[in-house]
């Protein structure tokens, strides 16, 4: 098993000191990385700089000339109270967009069978005329884009599992049939987007997925909502290529947000967006970072998934579970509303195939 392994030592140029997006993130991630054994046994792949038309195929042409505009200046701009952007930054987030390109290209190319992408600043929030929410540009969407465009991808499945609900990804595909976007997220919380209700339009509708879920929910919700949600919708898609848009903030410990998944409960959504890839698309699937902001919980987060990746068995977690006296919330009438609006039910037979993926 060959996985790629995509990043770069210039993604901790994009700063601003005391911002949670910080470079600690990506440090603690290579660390963990290198002190795991793990660095060394995947394939090392340079990002590329996404280009001008690469970025432009979500986002719009003056975003593309106020990047542009942005690298010749000496001073930041702010984007919005959460999302700046510095002279270097431009720069960085084609680096960014540009990792995960070059981790899509190296599985379509075959020279990996799949692939992790450790970059910053992160993207599922970016939006196609601005930066939002930490997010400057959307490097999965860019990354889908170029696997349509360069190598004739027909459809492409897009699962966000970070605890803030995609919305730029989501908006980018929105009238989009040959992407399915699921996101499985908090909510309400920030951005304030993401309800059930929030299908798709035109020739997209039914191809955005939402499932947000309550405060509190954690591994037995995240379960049941794969096997009853993800699975039977992804095999319905039969997509040719899986990107996940990987965030750890789901985690109880993180400090932005109050979903109660485990690394071990995350390590089981990894474990069966890969069994999906080998059953539905050859095995190709890329892994990109988005959000997480206890670094130490990202950093073995990551791990998982290069374990995961490896064909590895290894679940690392310092931290175990968060004891609630009360249990999790009852996620039953949320999955329940989502299977209904997507026409999601299956007979038992199909559960059982998908709680034994």
């Amino acid at each position: 098993m060959t996985t790629a392994y995509v990043t770069h030592p210039r993604y901790v140029e994009h700063d601003i000191p005391g911002h949670p997006e910080r470079p600690e993130r990506i440090q603690a991630i290579w660390r963990e990385l290198d002190r795991a054994g793990l660095t060394a046994r995947m394939k090392r792949v340079e990002p590329v700089l996404a280009s001008d038309a690469q970025i432009a195929a979500v986002h719009t042409e003056a975003y593309v000339k106020l990047l542009n505009w942005l690298a010749t200046q000496e001073q930041a701009i702010q984007f919005d109270a959460d999302t700046y952007a510095l002279p270097v930054s431009a720069q960085i987030a084609r680096l960014s967009a540009g990792g995960v390109i070059a981790a899509v290209a190296a599985v379509l190319r075959g020279t990996a069978d799949n692939a992790l992408a450790v970059v910053r600043p992160p993207g599922h929030h970016a939006l196609d005329h601005r930066g939002m929410g930490f997010c400057l540009l959307g490097n999965v969407p860019i990354a889908v884009r170029y696997a349509q465009h360069a190598h004739g991808v027909k459809r492409v499945l897009v699962v966000d599992f970070d605890v803030h609900h995609g919305n730029g990804t989501q908006d980018m595909f929105y009238q989009d049939d040959s992407v399915l976007v699921i996101s499985t997220h908090q909510f309400p919380f920030y951005p304030g987007s993401g309800s059930v209700y929030e299908t798709g339009d035109g020739s997209g509708l039914g191809y955005t997925i939402n499932v947000p879920t309550r405060a509190g929910m954690g591994d037995k919700t995240y379960r049941a909502i794969f096997q009853r949600i993800v699975w039977p919708a992804a095999r319905r898609f039969q997509p040719e290529l899986i990107v996940v848009s990987a965030g750890f903030d789901a985690h109880w410990k993180d400090p932005l947000a109050m979903i109660n998944l485990s690394l071990t409960g995350y390590a089981y959504l990894t474990h069966e967006l890969i069994c999906m890839a080998e059953q539905l698309c050859g095995g190709r699937i890329v892994f990109a970072l988005e959000g997480g902001y206890d670094a130490q919980v990202l950093a073995h987060g990551v791990r998982n998934i290069a374990h995961a990746l490896l064909g590895d068995d290894d679940v690392s977690d310092p931290f175990g579970f968060h004891n609630i006296p009360s249990g999790e919330p009852d996620a039953t009438t949320l999955i329940t509303q989502v299977v209904k609006v997507h026409d999601l039910l299956t007979d038992d037979d199909d559960n059982e195939d998908a709680q034994g993926a």
